[in-house]
């Protein structure tokens, strides 16, 4: 994820910029974009169009193309290096950022909007779900995840005053927290407000899963996997929304 609403000179884009900030999706969540992806594109007929926002290095959306010849994939990122590598995956990729300027989309034309795990990323959230219902045609599906702030663990931690995991207070370092990698989160959701912007964005919120995440440590992996029974506790949160 590479994607967000900063102008020129703004200290988020020299953060993303930056050689140490991770580009790549990994397997875990390309794997599970393209299961929710090929949930949809089964009901629609070809070609669809698919519009990946915060495309990162292309890694993801190349997995979910996969098999799905018959389908118009492209990737939009602001991150040039991100863009470079998406196109050496064969990727069809635009340079834009999200909300600020607009998207270079025109109206109604995209049948799937993916979001993953970039919303957390955003200054202007409302902006960018704006821009996504914008360039959806009517009934269009928008394929969101991002951290979950009532994660499981969250909760214990939070009761013990420390700093829940996907939270960050600087750009320069991890503080409070466990974990050492800084990813630019700026916003963070749980469930209920999640699923209540989307309805205030104009959107229907068709399914809301829960995921687990690859950073849980090993000994705790099936609490995690379990707790992905119950959305509203588990770590990362899959929803599949429609334009109303």
């Amino acid at each position: 994820m590479t994607v967000t609403a900063s102008a020129p000179g703004n200290p988020l884009r020299e953060f993303y910029d930056s050689p140490g900030v991770p580009l790549a999706s990994g397997p875990d969540r390309a794997r599970r974009q393209a299961r929710m992806l090929a949930g949809v594109l089964n009901g629609l007929s070809a070609p669809a169009v698919v519009v990946d926002l915060g495309c990162g290095d292309g890694t993801a959306l190349a997995v979910a193309a996969a098999g799905q010849t018959a389908h118009r994939f492209v990737g939009i990122d602001w991150s040039a290096a991100a863009l470079r590598s998406a196109q050496a995956l064969g990727l069809t990729v635009v340079r834009a950022g999200v909300a600020a300027a607009g998207l270079p989309v025109a109206d109604d034309a995209a049948d799937v909007v993916i979001m993953s795990e970039l919303i957390e990323h955003l200054v202007d959230p409302d902006g960018a779900v704006a821009e996504a219902r914008r360039v959806l045609r009517p009934g269009g599906s928008l394929l969101l995840s991002t951290p979950n702030l009532a994660a499981w663990y969250n909760r214990g931690l939070l009761a013990l005053g420390v700093q829940p995991i996907f939270s960050e207070v600087s750009l320069r370092g991890v503080f409070g927290r466990p974990g050492r990698v800084v990813a630019g989160h700026l916003r963070l959701y749980t469930r209920r407000a999640l699923t209540e912007f989307l309805a205030a964005s104009g959107f229907r919120c068709v399914t809301v899963a829960g995921a687990r995440y690859h950073d849980v440590p090993r000994p705790l992996g099936p609490l995690d996997r379990a707790f992905c029974r119950w959305p509203s506790a588990a770590s990362i949160l899959l929803v599949h929304a429609r334009k109303e």
